[in-house]
């Protein structure tokens, strides 16, 4: 018999997060680490697309194997949240799984489009403009 797998991507800045689900017991795994062995904030932020699932939907049976390349640690995080939060809700295919996630915090489902501002020609950074002398 096949293993069922699914990888789904994740976005944010310029971070890439690239999550394979397999069957199993609920476990992420963060760049070869298990996600409770990282730095606190960082472990509630991924644990919320699971806690949110566990409370619409029961227990999880799926383990999460995550990669992220590029951007900054934040950024991945951020990343890794939205592709798990897609990652589930594309399993599940459950439309109250969908509603709970987005009165939650949109950003589980929705990718933040912003990107940082280019520099103009001619000046220091993105919105500073040279100083003009009138004397």
């Amino acid at each position: 018999m096949a293993e069922k797998l699914l990888i789904v991507s994740g976005k944010r800045k310029t971070a890439i997060a690239k999550v394979t689900v397999r069957p199993g017991t609920g476990k992420i795994f963060y760049n070869h680490i298990l996600y409770t062995d990282l730095p606190l904030f960082h472990k509630l932020a991924l644990a919320e697309p699971i806690r949110i699932y566990e409370r619409e939907l029961g227990n999880l049976k799926n383990d999460f194997y995550v990669k992220t390349l590029s951007g900054g640690k934040e950024a991945q995080i951020q990343a890794t949240r939205l592709a798990i939060a897609k990652a589930l809700v594309k399993i599940t295919e459950s439309d109250v799984l969908r509603k709970a996630y987005l009165a939650y915090d949109r950003n589980l489902l929705v990718a933040d489009s912003r990107r940082k501002e280019t520099r103009k020609p001619g000046d220091s950074k993105a919105r500073a403009k040279r100083q003009k002398s009138y004397r």
